[in-house]
């Protein structure tokens, strides 16, 4: 299979009062995996329904391999959807399931047969040809309906939030088996999901959207060191983030004034001016917890003592919320790396340092003077 690029242009869709998409554009490269990333109701299933052909955009255009498709039904697109809800019909066995595409097309029988068998073999489930529907798992099933939109070779494959309905466990083996497919196949993925680990997991890239906007576009690594906006901040994955203001700048190193926090320093990609307005956020695994005020032996760490309201411990890592002395909360990650490490020794109440380089933190939303 090949797959196709996509090109999203000022595509913008409301229904009655509501702006589900506001002057959308994006740029998805041929056989890339590529994620479309929010909280419900920010226009994501939108845009894929308007990618498959099931809506019609208000305004913009929409071209796979440079031809505008907003004039096609999605039959005559080369794109296949994979839905939330698997849609497979209860009647048919898993091999017709498959083979419904091919016998719509009147695919010559013996052809059929090979196809069906090749794509029930590349989800696994060449041993399941004769069962039902109502005979497999939750896991199963969607990989039926993945095997389905493939057979039909598209360069596009949609998935509408195609995990949700699977409990964490098996979504956690379901994306691996996604990006294996994804992998062997070569075609263009564009998958819907609110669950940022999802999309962190197997994108090459992810747009964050709300509101009907894309807010940023990037690799993961991208998105989640180095967020455009406080909403992306927010939003993916666990942070502290607080208002504040530039009061020193040299060079690359800025001097942050945070009414609730203090001065913290913070490196950045450019020169930021003083008096400029930003946002400071810093990881809560970036920060190291501590019961004695670490060595005063590097320029650009940053101190803030506080106390333990309550640590949380989840096996892998314990989770701290320390209120600071000027009564502000910050979240603290600490990873249990070894066997020796077998739990918090700082305990609730207990008075504590926490500690970051100026490297750790980021300015988001910079507004300069």
């Amino acid at each position: 299979m090949n797959g196709s690029d996509v090109t999203i242009s000022r595509v913008g869709k409301s229904f009655g009062s509501f702006a589900a998409l506001d002057d959308v554009s994006l740029d998805i490269r041929k056989g890339e995996f590529f994620s479309l990333l929010g909280p419900s109701g920010c226009g994501k299933t939108t845009l894929l329904r308007i990618l498959g052909g099931f809506e019609v955009p208000d305004e913009g255009t929409v071209a796979i391999d440079g031809v505008d498709v907003v004039g096609l039904s999605a039959d005559k697109r080369r794109t296949n959807t994979v839905f939330q809800s698997y849609a497979l019909f209860p009647h048919l066995s898993i091999f017709e399931n498959v083979a419904f595409p091919l016998r719509l097309r009147k695919v010559p029988p013996k052809v059929l047969s090979s196809r069906v068998k090749d794509y029930l073999a590349l989800v696994q489930l060449e041993a399941h040809a004769d069962k039902m529907p109502a005979q497999l798992s939750g896991g199963q099933k969607q990989r039926v309906a993945i095997a389905r939109a493939l057979i039909n070779e598209p360069s596009v494959l949609l998935l509408d939030e195609p995990l949700s309905a699977l409990d964490a466990k098996l979504r956690q083996h379901m994306l691996v088996e996604l990006d294996s497919i994804h992998d062997k196949v070569g075609i263009t993925f564009i998958y819907v999901t609110h669950d940022q680990g999802e999309a962190l997991s197997v994108s090459d890239r992810i747009a964050v959207m709300n509101q009907g906007k894309v807010l940023q576009v990037g690799p993961p690594h991208e998105i989640y060191e180095d967020p455009a906006t406080d909403f992306v901040a927010r939003f993916i994955g666990e942070t502290n983030l607080f208002r504040g203001a530039v009061v020193r700048s040299e060079g690359l190193l800025a001097t942050v004034a945070i009414p609730e926090v203090g001065e913290v320093l913070v490196t950045t990609d450019d020169p930021v001016p003083a008096g400029s307005s930003v946002s400071f956020a810093v990881r809560p695994e970036k920060i190291r917890i501590a019961a004695q005020k670490p060595a005063a032996a590097r320029k650009d760490l940053n101190v803030v003592k506080g106390a333990v309201d309550e640590p949380i411990y989840s096996g892998f890592q314990t989770k701290f919320y320390v209120r600071t002395e000027k009564g502000v909360t910050f979240k603290v990650f600490k990873q249990h790396a070894d066997y020796s490490d077998k739990g918090p020794e700082i305990k609730w109440r207990q008075e504590v340092f926490l500690s970051w380089s100026a490297e750790d933190g980021t300015l988001v939303e910079v507004a300069r003077p």
